[in-house]
């Protein structure tokens, strides 16, 4: 199985805006008019535009950069310190004129009224600095996050991009008053207002073909709002990635969350087609917990609290208990070998994954197996195993350990709980111990009766000698 180091860097272009979000309590109309009364009024300032795709990759445990140009105003000042505080390194050009900010007034979890102010679009942008040019040179993972502010026009930036999309992974999410996208781009990610499209699915795909040759990219994913996206590459027969049916008072932030997934896949090394799956996905999961105004508004808060694609390694494991924590949630792990998974096993990650803010699995390896269950198992390799787990909703992260038991895996990730199956009960479990270093508890969940991979073999055994 590969051992993956954790999630690549990624360097995030674009315009950042200052998102305001006012929140507030309503409970009466107004008598002068038919409007509501919003009271107990609070302000969470965060980053918005590329500012946001920035800090969503940061909290996926990403290293970020982000190449943008801030105002000199008390807003560009704030700006700068929200996305510091949420992990993103500036490389700032400098922006003449004021912030551009959008200012929400919100209750209960719905936009009421948005006010946007600041500058005149574009704004003047200042010029390349070393310090950025080394950035998009020494960069493989870049996503550009146009939002028609001036930074992708700036024309020593420009070239700069069309080096880094010869070079590597860049990922670009367009915008319909920003700069057209530089030949070689992996993929461009229009919805379907930009692209030109109608409903008909048809329609799309045409669309996205023409804007394919246009820009000389490899793929370019349409995305359809609450339907998913669309990916064509070349002439090939399109790619249909289906959203999960959801109930949205606010998609705002969805396609950052789309193009900061699909960029960090990317930078990877995920195919086209696992990274706008993947997009998709984590998306759809972030518009249901809430889209941006639940995601990061204050320092110290996560973005964190919705599902991934789940990460494969004990580093990416690592990272995901971090930024667990960093959100105040329960680290949650349980081990085996899950050969042959069936519907007790699920039943039981199901139920961990309940129980905190992250599932961590940690999967014997293939030699771990032999050793325990005999030089005939596992029947299905450590590779197969954990991308068959990973694609479950409720795992978070698989790390490999090649011990009998996960103690050193344990030591280093330190979890919160330690959960097993039921058909534990009554056994001292030899994780206990390490686990009592910490202070952590051991939680035993329900098990489906019957279910048992050595059982099933014994009886495909037994159904081939009749």
């Amino acid at each position: 199985m590969r051992r993956d180091p954790g999630p690549a860097p990624l360097l995030v272009v674009g315009d950042c805006l200052l998102d305001r979000d006012i929140e507030g309590r309503v409970e009466r109309l107004s008598p002068d008019a038919p409007v509501p009364i919003v009271e107990d009024l609070s302000e969470r300032p965060r980053p918005g535009g590329a500012g946001l795709a920035a800090c969503l990759a940061a909290a996926d445990g990403r290293a970020v950069r982000l190449i943008t140009a801030l105002a000199r105003d008390p807003g560009g000042e704030q700006l700068r310190a929200l996305l510091e505080d949420l992990g993103v390194e500036v490389l700032d050009l400098g922006l003449e004129c004021a912030t551009p900010q959008k200012v929400r007034v919100r209750s209960s979890g719905q936009t009421l009224l948005r006010l946007d102010q600041g500058g005149q679009r574009p704004g003047a942008v200042g010029g390349m600095t070393e310090e950025a040019r080394r950035a998009l040179q020494e960069s493989s993972g870049v996503l550009v996050s146009d939002y028609g502010w001036g930074v992708t026009a700036q024309p020593e930036l420009r070239e700069a991009l069309a080096g880094a999309a010869g070079r590597g992974q860049l990922v670009w999410d367009p915008h319909p008053k920003g700069s057209v996208p530089v030949p070689g781009a992996r993929l461009v990610k229009p919805n379907r207002s930009e692209a030109g499209a109608g409903r008909d699915f048809g329609d799309v795909v045409s669309r996205a073909r023409a804007l394919r040759r246009l820009w000389r990219a490899e793929g370019v994913a349409v995305t359809l709002g609450d339907e998913g996206a669309v990916l064509v590459t070349g002439e090939k027969t399109p790619l249909m990635a289906p959203a999960p049916r959801l109930s949205v008072l606010d998609p705002c932030g969805a396609g950052d969350r789309f193009s900061s997934t699909a960029a960090g896949l990317v930078a990877d090394g995920r195919s086209l087609e696992e990274a706008v799956t993947g997009a998709v996905r984590t998306a759809s999961a972030f518009v249901a917990a809430g889209g941006a105004s639940a995601a990061a508004t204050r320092t110290g808060d996560s973005v964190a609290t919705y599902r991934r694609p789940a990460a494969e390694g004990m580093e990416a494991a690592l990272a995901v208990a971090a930024t667990t924590r960093a959100a105040g949630g329960r680290v949650v792990a349980t081990g085996g070998c899950f050969d042959l998974l069936h519907a007790g096993h699920v039943s039981v990650l199901q139920a961990a994954r309940r129980l905190g803010g992250c599932l961590i699995v940690l999967l014997n390896s293939d030699d771990s197996v032999r050793r325990l269950k005999g030089p005939e198992r596992p029947l299905v390799t450590e590779a197969d195993r954990a991308a068959v787990i990973g694609a479950l909703e409720c795992v978070d992260a698989v790390a490999v350990f090649d011990e009998a038991t996960p103690e050193g895996a344990l030591r280093r990730l330190r979890p919160d709980l330690f959960a097993k199956g039921g058909d534990y009960t009554g056994i001292e479990l030899p994780e206990q111990a390490v686990l009592a270093e910490w202070g952590a508890e051991v939680v035993l969940l329900p098990y489906l009766e019957g279910r048992s991979t050595s059982r099933f073999i014994e009886e495909m055994i037994r159904s081939g000698k009749s």
